[in-house]
């Protein structure tokens, strides 16, 4: 598991009603990483934010943690079925 990994997984419990419900995935090579968190659809709209400012602040500290660690970093929002 990578730094990214870990930091959107923490973010995404910390902010969902129902943080039992998160999955984290992470998939790639070394050098690009692609982290899909899934939540309820409930709980999306609290990731998100308003006009997506929360996600791209998730986003901004993903590819912050992936650049330490020496690779890209992209991160998606989903809910349950598969929806962004």
């Amino acid at each position: 598991m990578s730094l990214a990994r870990d930091l959107v997984e923490f973010v995404g419990r910390a902010l969902a009603d129902h943080p039992d419900a998160i999955r984290v995935t992470e998939t790639g090579r070394r050098d690009v990483r692609h982290i899909a968190l899934v939540t309820r659809p409930g709980d999306l709209g609290k990731l998100i934010g308003r006009q997506g400012r929360t996600a791209a602040a998730v986003r901004t500290l993903a590819e912050l943690a992936g650049e330490m660690e020496g690779s890209r970093v992209t991160v998606d929002f989903l809910d349950e079925a598969g929806r962004e």
